[in-house]
C-alpha cells in the first residue's frame, strides 16, 4: 500500500483518538497484579491483555490495517503496512507504581517504521512523529534536535542481570555501563525501553541503549526519533531492522559518541 505523508497524518490522527480512549483503562488498573507468567520472571497483567485487544479492535475497524501486538501476535511485522502494539512497556514499573510506563504504537511499512506514538498516561505525555514531518509532544511541533555532548547528556540504559547469556550478555552491559560511567555521569534505568526512546526524541535525553528488546518495543520509539532528526542504529553501527535485538538511539553528537564507546568495549560475543 502506498502512503503519502498526508495519509500518515490521517492515520496517527485516528490512532491518537483510540490510544487516548486505552489511557482510561490504563490509569484505572495501576498496579495491578501479575495475571500471565512469560518466559523467566516476566508477567503481563490482566490490563496489557484487555487493551491489547481494545485497540487491536478499534485499529481494525478504524484503519483497515491489521495488528501485531505483543501479547497476541497478529500480523508479519514485515508486512507491507502493519501496526506494532505494546500495550504496557515498563510493564514491572506499571504493577509497582512507577509512573514510567507507556503505551507503545508503531507503524511499519515493509518493515520501516514510518511513523510512532508513545502514550506517558501517569505523565499526560504523548509523543507522535511521521518520518519527514516534525515531531510533536502534546500535539505541539517541537525542533529537531541538535547537536549535544555526551558529557553533558542524560543517557538511558536497560536494566539487567549481570549472570544472563544470551546474544548480549550480562557482562557484556555491564561493561558497557563501567566504560560509559567514565563518560557520562547522568545514566539512568528507567524500566521502560519506549519511554527512554521518546525521551531520546524529545530531547529530555541524549541517548538511550537498548540491549536486547523485540520489535514492539522499538519500533514506536524508531519512528519517532528518526522524526526528530535523531540517529538509530544496531550496537554495532549498523542499520535497524525489525531483526534487530538491540538498538541505539540518539541525538546527533551523542549517538556517535556513544558508537565509539560501544566499539571500544568490543562485541558482546566476546563476553
Amino acid at each position: 500500500m502506498a502512503l503519502d505523508t498526508a495519509d500518515l497524518d490521517g492515520l496517527v490522527a485516528v490512532a491518537t483518538k483510540i490510544l487516548d480512549d486505552a489511557a482510561k483503562p490504563f490509569i484505572e488498573g495501576h498496579r495491578a497484579d501479575s495475571a500471565v507468567q512469560k518466559k523467566g520472571n516476566d508477567f503481563a497483567t490482566e490490563v496489557d491483555l484487555a487493551i491489547e485487544r481494545q485497540v487491536v479492535e478499534a485499529l481494525r475497524r478504524e484503519t483497515g490495517i491489521e495488528v501485531h501486538g505483543e501479547e497476541f501476535g497478529g500480523a508479519d511485522v514485515d508486512s507491507p503496512l502493519v501496526w506494532v502494539l505494546d500495550p504496557i512497556d515498563g510493564t514491572f514499573n506499571y504493577a509497582a507504581g512507577s509512573p514510567m510506563a507507556a503505551i507503545l504504537l508503531g507503524l511499519l511499512r515493509n518493515g520501516e517504521p514510518v511513523a510512532g506514538l508513545t502514550w506517558v498516561p501517569f505523565t499526560g505525555e504523548r509523543f507522535t512523529g511521521v518520518i519527514g514531518k516534525p515531531f510533536r509532544s502534546n500535539g505541539v511541533e517541537q525542533p529537531a534536535l541538535q547537536p549535544v555532548k555526551l558529557s553533558e547528556a542524560i543517557v538511558g540504559v536497560s536494566t539487567f542481570n549481570v549472570d544472563s547469556r544470551g546474544k548480549v550478555p550480562g557482562r557484556y552491559r555491564l561493561a558497557v555501563i563501567e566504560n560509559l560511567s567514565r563518560k557520562c555521569s547522568r545514566m539512568r534505568m528507567h524500566g521502560a525501553t519506549g519511554v527512554d526512546f521518546a525521551y531520546t526524541a524529545s530531547g529530555i535525553l541524549g541517548g538511550a541503549i537498548s540491549f536486547g528488546a523485540h520489535v514492539w518495543d522499538h519500533a514506536a520509539g524508531v519512528a519517532l526519533v528518526r522524526a526528530a532528526g535523531g540517529i538509530v542504529t544496531n550496537l554495532d553501527g549498523t542499520d535497524w531492522t525489525t531483526e534487530s535485538r538491540s538498538a541505539l538511539v540518539g541525538a546527533p553528537g551523542v549517538h556517535g559518541e556513544l558508537l565509539e564507546l560501544l566499539q571500544s568495549v568490543g562485541a558482546p560475543e566476546d563476553y
